[in-house]
């Protein structure tokens, strides 16, 4: 297991796992936007809270700062995969150049106009499937299978129609909303095929798209995040070697749903 250091913004390294804060806030999956071949972080942050995702990442894929409408909450309005990203209809000219620029070749990148603009709180996906607010529009559905090489299915997670809110996966897992019945489990496990666990971030955080950002072999959660919601991603995200996703959906799941009761 690596050390962590203690700066201004606190981190902490935990396998695979890294905990931090952007000015203060701990709704990190606002402020970052991670897949398998880059990685967005918001401007206007401290070069501590960039020396964290560089110190990761900076190595492997390119760590972009970028803004998007003008906006720091790059994450909530962006969704992409190593395959591309997209954009709300409002992203500068600018802006667009400049993720462009700074993008691997072949990652496509493609504006959407979408009555839901907030693209990162109703899509969610990894490299092969999406999940969509049910009434996103039927172009912008087409759009996103496309430009991200993904198949797309309308669902909700535990009622709840903001899908890329309420669960974060990647290639190798996810975590849901912590009231997710084990039926609706099961179902959303058999669309992504990867193992899903239900639980929380940032101290019972039920948000888990705004807590946390990950990939494959890298996590970012908020500060907040304690050592049990650290253990349950680690395992379901299998980001480290003694990961037993099964083992914690049995034991881990209880204890945090005792805690919500």
């Amino acid at each position: 297991m690596r050390t962590g250091v203690m700066r201004q913004d606190l981190l902490i390294v935990f396998n695979m796992a890294v905990r931090v804060s952007y000015e203060n806030n701990n709704e990190i999956g606002c402020f970052a936007k991670l897949t398998n071949s880059y990685c967005l972080v918001a401007i206007g942050g401290s070069e501590n809270f960039y020396s964290v995702f560089e110190g990761e990442l900076s190595e492997t894929i390119p760590v972009v700062h970028a803004s998007i409408a003008g906006c720091r909450i790059i994450g909530r309005m962006t969704v992409g995969n190593r395959h591309g990203l997209l954009v709300p209809n409002n992203t500068t000219d600018q802006e667009l150049q400049h993720i462009r620029n700074c993008l691997p070749d072949g990652i496509k990148i493609q504006r959407v106009e979408e009555r839901l603009s907030a693209l990162g709180n109703v899509m969610a996906c990894n490299d092969y499937v999406a999940l969509v607010h049910p009434d996103l529009d039927r172009e912008t559905e087409e759009i996103l299978a496309d430009t991200l090489n993904v198949e797309v299915f309308r669902q909700t997670v535990a009622e709840q129609v903001l899908v890329g809110s309420y669960c974060t996966f990647s290639n190798q897992g996810g975590l849901v909303h912590p009231r997710t019945t084990i039926e609706d489990q099961d179902e959303l496990s058999s669309l992504l095929q990867v193992p899903l666990v239900a639980g929380t971030v940032n101290q019972g955080s039920e948000v888990i798209g705004g807590g946390m950002v990950v990939n494959d072999w890298c996590s970012f959660c908020g500060l907040s995040t304690t050592s049990t919601e650290l253990s349950v991603i680690e395992s379901v995200f299998r980001l480290s070697d003694a990961a037993q996703p099964s083992a914690i959906a049995t034991s881990m799941r209880d204890s945090l749903i005792d805690s919500l009761s």
